[in-house]
């Protein structure tokens, strides 16, 4: 067999969370899985958050955290 060559593993800096882009198809359907209501995208802060629950959704890698012990609260100011 002939040799492949290996590629190589992105830069380091390369592997964060921020800036990473989240599917628009799948910030359509997702809703709280407390309250059932809409979301709002925060891409800097890379969060799903429900207004109406008071909860900041975590999205790790891409994928939304959608788990309420992993949410992290809000102020309703």
């Amino acid at each position: 067999m002939a040799d492949r060559p290996v590629s190589e593993a992105p830069p380091a800096d390369t592997r964060t969370d921020r800036g990473r882009p989240i599917d628009p198809k799948l910030l359509e359907i997702l809703v709280c899985p407390l309250t059932k209501g809409p979301l709002r995208y925060d891409a800097a802060a890379q969060e799903l958050v429900s207004e109406n629950a008071g909860l900041a959704f975590p999205i790790r890698d891409g994928i939304p955290i959608m788990l309420v012990d992993e949410a992290r609260r809000i102020s309703g100011d």
